[in-house]
């Protein structure tokens, strides 16, 4: 699984309510917020160690849980289907004339709406 920040933030969004409310809070000052142990331990008023072990915890159970159900991996994998249709459509659109050229730019225009719901 790839380990980027862009993908534990996903994870979380995803599955950030299956998270005790200390595990999520510690999680996304780490990753989203980019605070510290330290930073996040005054915040939060528990020990470096403390927060660590929530993080871990955190990123344990959110590994599990994709690795059950493969929501975000599926999610990315549609994303980039999606994308690879629009830039198909949009070479249609520029290739074609008439009602072809206009149903090009409908179904552009669709799949686009769909890749900007995130």
């Amino acid at each position: 699984m790839n380990e980027s920040r862009v993908m534990q933030s996903l994870l979380l969004d995803f599955y950030g309510e299956l998270l005790t409310e200390k595990q999520r809070e510690c999680y996304d000052l780490h990753y989203n917020e980019d605070l510290s142990l330290s930073e996040i331990a005054q915040q939060a008023g528990i020990s470096r160690q403390g927060v660590w072990d929530n993080i871990k915890r955190a990123e344990d159970s959110l590994k599990d849980i994709e690795e059950k159900t493969g929501l975000v991996r599926r999610f990315q994998e549609t994303r980039e289907a999606l994308i690879r249709l629009s830039e198909k459509m949009d070479r249609l659109q520029s290739e074609s004339e008439g009602s072809v050229r206009e149903l090009a730019a409908e179904a552009g225009k669709e799949i686009k709406a769909l890749l900007s719901r995130g």
